[in-house]
């Protein structure tokens, strides 16, 4: 009967690495699905940012054309 505690005890231990185990994978699954929301909203940033510098190049451009006008009677 002196292998029954120690049974116990071993079952103890499995079942509170086990609990361990689940809130250990149910953070990274929090921390997997927070990456992948901040991957997304970063994917809308470079496009804003990708369009807003079409449009400052736009911009430039004509304003550059304006200041310097070409020289045609040369």
């Amino acid at each position: 009967m002196s292998g029954q505690p120690h049974a116990k005890s071993a079952s103890y231990a499995k079942d509170r690495n086990y609990a361990h185990l689940s809130k250990s994978l149910a953070r990274l699954s929090r921390a997997v699905g927070q990456t992948a929301d901040l991957f997304e909203q970063l994917h809308l940033d470079l496009d804003a940012m990708r369009t807003l510098a079409g449009i400052h190049s736009a911009q430039l451009m004509t304003v550059a054309t304006e200041l310097v006008p070409e020289h045609d009677a040369e």
